[in-house]
């Protein structure tokens, strides 16, 4: 179901994600980059791609790494590829599933992500198996959204999110369904303090994580 909606949606996911955020989600995927630009030499794997900003960012920053982004959705690949195209990026990109990552053990000096996370059926797996995949002493980096935790603020921005978000799905990407899953999904996932503690328990060092947006996004950084 959550290949299908991404694939779906593919073709106007970079507007979506302006008009929702204002264009911040730029500047957030900045935040994700620097952290991954400062770890151990090694190439870095863009998880759940979508359509490339952030290993577009990662290159950006850092040149000289080799990125590699990997999504399950053939819609997102689509995109990426044209993107990374127009960019001159030459991009590899690889059709992958998160839970079943087609890499050998200690492959990446870092591993990133946006906006994965929640979409995952077995968090505490889809953790494990990018520590797999990632050199002792790299880097595992998560920009995902969260509810915030600010009174008053929290109950207006669930009013954007639930009624203002899936209307504007309806109209400019035509699929009211995505754009209520997406605010369910948030609604159900961990708080940054339980994300964590799950990090922690399965196995990541040095957990941190940041809020940005108001509070409304948390970027988590771990050592494996």
């Amino acid at each position: 179901m959550v290949r299908a909606m991404f694939t779906r949606i593919a073709g106007r996911y970079d507007l979506m994600n302006s008009l929702m955020t204002g264009g911040r989600h730029h500047a957030w995927r900045r935040v994700a980059a620097e952290a991954i630009a400062a770890a151990t030499p090694g190439p870095v794997l863009d998880l759940a791609t979508g359509t490339a900003d952030l290993a577009l960012a990662v290159r950006a920053l850092d040149p000289a790494r080799h990125v590699i982004g990997a999504d399950f959705s053939e819609g997102m690949l689509h995109a990426a590829m044209e993107k990374s195209a127009v960019r001159a990026a030459r991009l590899p990109l690889v059709g992958a599933d998160a839970l079943a990552l087609p890499f050998r053990d200690k492959t990446f000096a870092a591993v990133t992500s946006a906006f994965l996370l929640r979409n995952l059926e077995d968090l505490a797996a889809g953790l494990t198996e990018m520590r797999r995949v990632t050199i002792p002493g790299g880097r595992v980096v998560s920009l995902e959204i969260t509810r915030p935790a600010m009174p008053g603020w929290s109950q207006l921005f669930g009013l954007y999110f639930h009624k203002v978000v899936p209307a504007v799905g309806a109209m400019v990407a035509r699929d009211r369904t995505a754009y209520t899953y997406l605010p369910a999904s948030v609604d159900r996932f961990l708080t940054p303090d339980e994300l964590a503690a799950l990090m922690r328990k399965v196995g990541y060092g040095d957990v941190s994580y940041r809020r940005l947006g108001l509070g409304t996004i948390a970027v988590h950084i771990a050592t494996v």
